[in-house]
């Protein structure tokens, strides 16, 4: 009998601290740097995101993701056998976030590592879950998408700093004799590491480069609409499925307008794709899982409905999963 995975619970957290346009518009006055509510909203659809305290790291917000997921899937954190962890603004250099999640949870002995494929990290990590499962290496996993972008944003690029927001999402994967995820097809150009980079590190106890997040808004933009119907498209290809079989979209929230290209290529009308880029910003690895999270929890998804994943990032990586709710 054929071995697949299926999602069997979702979470997701938000950190208390919410900045409306407005919030951060009044704040980057302060620092001399001009934008406006009409501005952000009409170029991205974003009118909200959560920013962390200076005290809470990713991990502190894969945690409580995670916990609202296990409670959903009604698993204990001892019986995960897989942690894996997508993201770009780790705790530390080392040990991954994921083993630190991992600690906290209480859930000590498992495979735990981080998936580092910026916006398309959650795609990626799913992908390797999957496989995992289907091979027998994992019986239950644990996936996260955890961010603290707020950290790598420079507050004087008025092009960039408006865009993200701190947040984590997570879903628990079962092992299933009933398909859940159906196909993934997931890709790299590494070409493209220009156009989105976080050109900085640290040596001798220093950081050369430049450690805050630099775009190239238009370059992104016209990649992006093309790589995600390609993924999408030959996710369907493998599953042997249609658009017409999409219930929902879930896109990486990244820009409003990016999300409605998509849609129009996939034939798909606004009213069946996830949005909540306008009240979470771009979350980076966490806006899918957040995203799937936010439309099960206001009953949107469905048990046995068919959803579509994607996501693009830097790097450049972009990805798609296909599956069965």
């Amino acid at each position: 009998m054929r071995r697949y995975s299926r999602i069997t619970g979702t979470g997701s957290y938000l950190p208390p601290r919410r900045l409306t346009n407005a919030d951060l518009v009044a704040e980057l006055a302060a620092q001399g740097v001009e934008t406006s509510d009409e501005w952000i909203v009409e170029r991205t659809g974003i009118r909200a995101r959560h920013f962390a305290a200076p005290e809470m790291a990713s991990s502190d917000l894969g945690l409580e993701a995670a916990k609202n997921a296990l409670a959903a899937a009604g698993v204990a954190a001892q019986d995960i056998d897989l942690i894996i962890v997508a993201t770009s603004t780790p705790d530390m250099v080392f040990p991954s976030t994921a083993a630190i999640l991992q600690h906290k949870l209480g859930a000590a002995g498992c495979p735990a590592f981080d998936v580092q494929a910026v916006c398309s990290g959650f795609i990626y990590a799913l992908t390797v879950a999957d496989a995992m499962i289907q091979t027998g290496t994992a019986t239950r996993a644990l996936v996260v998408g955890a961010e603290v972008f707020s950290r790598i944003l420079d507050f004087k690029d008025r092009t960039t700093c408006v865009l993200f927001g701190d947040g984590a999402g997570a879903v628990v994967l079962e092992a299933s004799d009933r398909p859940g995820i159906l196909a993934t097809d997931i890709h790299a150009d590494g070409k493209h590491v220009g156009i989105l980079c976080v050109p900085g590190h640290v040596s001798g106890g220093n950081v050369l480069g430049d450690p805050v997040l630099k775009m190239d808004g238009q370059a992104v933009f016209k990649l992006a609409v093309g790589v995600l119907e390609e993924a999408a498209r030959a996710t369907l290809a493998k599953a042997e499925l249609s658009e017409a079989d999409i219930d929902w979209l879930i896109p990486h929230q990244a820009n409003i307008r990016i999300m409605q290209s998509t849609a129009r290529k996939l034939k798909l009308p606004m009213d069946k794709v996830v949005v909540t880029v306008d009240q979470h910003g771009n979350t980076s690895a966490a806006s899918i899982p957040l995203a799937l999270d936010a439309a099960v929890r206001a009953g949107q998804v469905k048990q046995g409905q068919t959803l579509m994943l994607e996501g693009v990032g830097g790097g450049f990586t972009w990805g798609a999963v296909l599956l069965r709710f």
